[in-house]
């Protein structure tokens, strides 16, 4: 275990340096949202039923949440990056812990994200978003947030390895601004029509976002909503564990593998 927690270390800080010498794309990443925020909460709120201020506090958690799925995409561009250039496979050739790599790799983006939700958080209160229900239930939701954050990195991750090709891994990247726009990230769930309602209702973001509201005080779910969005904490708990689950696994053997 020592081994392993020196490795990733060593794998963590190479990350956060890379990122310090590289801010740019960091930046980039972190401001979207804050974008979105500003875009969304003032020229779609007004074409909403929800007041804009009661709509900004609703995009709020919404955007958090797809901060937090951001992770698929920014683990797919870290481990193709890697795995193009050669590096992935210099590190197989090291005696050091196969899971070393993939898990500094995950907790540098942890890391990053953790610090970059600061921003979205102050924007967020200064636009009309407030949280009602005290230090804990905040503390609920961003470790919720953070749970599933590293959940969609290690999803990227494995793709990112199985490509092991930058565009391709910028093609799947793309794709994934589809997730929140079927979710109920941006708009309630309850107006979309009946198979749609379904999908979103049972997108892990949607869970994510619900566990937000709730925890903040925001709202609570539907009552008739899928199981997921209706008890959105422990929705986002069993998403974010069997996501874990599956693709931890699978991210250290795709590693192992190098470019079979």
């Amino acid at each position: 275990m020592s081994t392993l927690a020196y490795d990733s270390g060593a794998v963590l800080g190479r990350h956060l340096q890379r990122i310090r010498h590289a801010p740019g794309v960091v930046i980039l990443t972190q401001s979207m949202p804050i974008n979105m925020l500003l875009f969304f909460g003032y020229v779609f709120g007004s074409a909403l039923a929800m007041p804009g201020e009661q709509y900004r506090a609703y995009l709020v958690p919404g955007l958090l949440a797809a901060t937090a799925a951001g992770g698929l995409m920014t683990g797919m561009f870290q481990a193709s990056y890697d795995a193009q250039r050669g590096v992935t496979d210099r590190f197989l050739s090291l005696p050091m812990s196969r899971v070393a790599v993939p898990l500094g790799q995950t907790l540098a983006d942890l890391l990053t994200t953790l610090v970059g939700i600061v921003p979205l958080l102050l924007v967020g209160l200064a636009v009309g978003w407030r949280i009602e229900s005290g230090v804990a239930g905040a503390l609920g939701a961003v470790g919720l947030l953070l749970l599933f954050r590293f959940a969609a990195a290690w999803i990227g991750t494995y793709i990112g390895l199985l490509v092991r090709n930058e565009e391709v891994a910028g093609q799947l990247g793309a794709a994934t601004f589809v997730l929140p726009l079927l979710s109920n990230a941006y708009i309630p769930s309850e107006g979309l029509p009946g198979w749609l309602r379904t999908v979103a209702e049972w997108n892990p973001i949607s869970a994510i976002a619900a566990a937000v509201r709730d925890l903040c005080g925001n709202g609570a779910p539907a009552a008739d909503a899928a199981w997921p969005t209706a008890h959105p904490v422990a929705g986002s708990l069993l998403w974010s564990l069997a996501l874990l689950c599956l693709f931890v696994p699978l991210a250290v053997r795709r590693y192992a593998r190098g470019g079979e």
